[in-house]
């Protein structure tokens, strides 16, 4: 369900391959992930994306009644994601909801495709979203936009999205993965502590 491809030159591809059940996370799922990416640590590069329709539905819902949603596991995958030194982007090939918020947020770029929607909907579930997913939320759009998805359970069109700053660029499905990929080239070809180093005095 978590597919791994790993380039010649150092990309390492990761794909949430659940379309069936729009893309929801498993804590299986979600190890594996954590897994992956802590073991990504000589990744010359980092693109997240999924398969169909959706990104991610967030937690598998049977999962999350039985403690999934409340389970440490998710801050430990976005802050796993957001200590590798690479470049990461989150490739959207459709909606993200919820938990899945996380990862993406630790992301450096993120591109979607025209038709993505943007909901977090903890406020309505009765759960606290990840202390760090509110934070780096925040940072990209400001306190109030973040309420609004948080707070008041706004979901958002990804037009509205790429104008706050919760995405970086809006392209069309057939284009995405080439798009991110073409991001890619600069810092798959510089040396690593260069590449790194840049990242780290942007990320401050």
């Amino acid at each position: 369900m978590i597919d791994l491809e790993i380039s010649e030159t150092g990309l390492w591809t990761v794909t949430i391959n659940r379309p069936e059940k729009a893309n929801s996370l498993t804590e299986a799922m979600l190890e594996d992930l954590v897994d992956i990416i802590t073991r990504a640590t000589d990744a010359r590069g980092f693109i997240l994306t999924g398969t169909g329709k959706v990104f991610s539905a967030g937690a598998d819902l049977d999962e999350a009644r039985a403690g999934l949603a409340t389970s440490t596991v998710w801050e430990r995958l976005s802050k796993a994601m957001a200590a590798l030194p690479c470049l990461k982007v989150a490739a959207l090939n459709g909606t993200l909801a919820g938990g899945a918020n996380g990862m993406v947020l630790a992301c450096d770029i993120r591109l979607a495709v025209p038709t993505a929607r943007f909901f977090y909907p903890v406020m309505k579930l009765g759960y606290l979203p990840q202390p760090s997913d509110a934070m780096r939320m925040s940072a990209l759009i400001g306190p109030a936009r973040t309420k609004m998805i948080l707070a008041a359970g706004q979901k958002i069109e990804a037009e509205e999205a790429c104008a706050w700053g919760l995405v970086d660029r809006l392209i069309a499905p057939e284009d995405l993965m080439a798009q991110a990929r073409l991001l890619m080239v600069d810092a798959l070809a510089a040396k690593p502590e260069i590449a790194s180093g840049i990242l780290a005095m942007c990320r401050g």
